[in-house]
């Protein structure tokens, strides 16, 4: 499954990406991937970056969630 963190890559958006690549460090089914483009951002629906994405579900947006927080986020998926 693939993770998005969008963003345009200022320190949040970098501390997200740590933050979701510690969290899924013992689960190999996820993928994450940064997303900067700003276009891409926009059509995901998303108007404060950082985001987390799954699929097309925007799971946190314009804050920086701690790797427990995105653990649970995505066991609820």
């Amino acid at each position: 499954m693939q993770i998005k963190v969008l963003g345009t890559g200022c320190k949040k958006c970098h501390a997200l990406f740590d933050n979701v690549k510690e969290a899924i460090k013992e689960s190999p089914e996820f993928e994450v991937i940064e997303v900067t483009d700003v276009m891409a951002i926009a059509n995901a629906g998303v108007l404060r970056t950082p985001a987390l994405v799954v699929g097309s579900k925007v799971l946190s947006s314009g804050r920086v969630p701690d790797v427990d927080e995105i653990k649970t986020m995505l066991k609820q998926i």
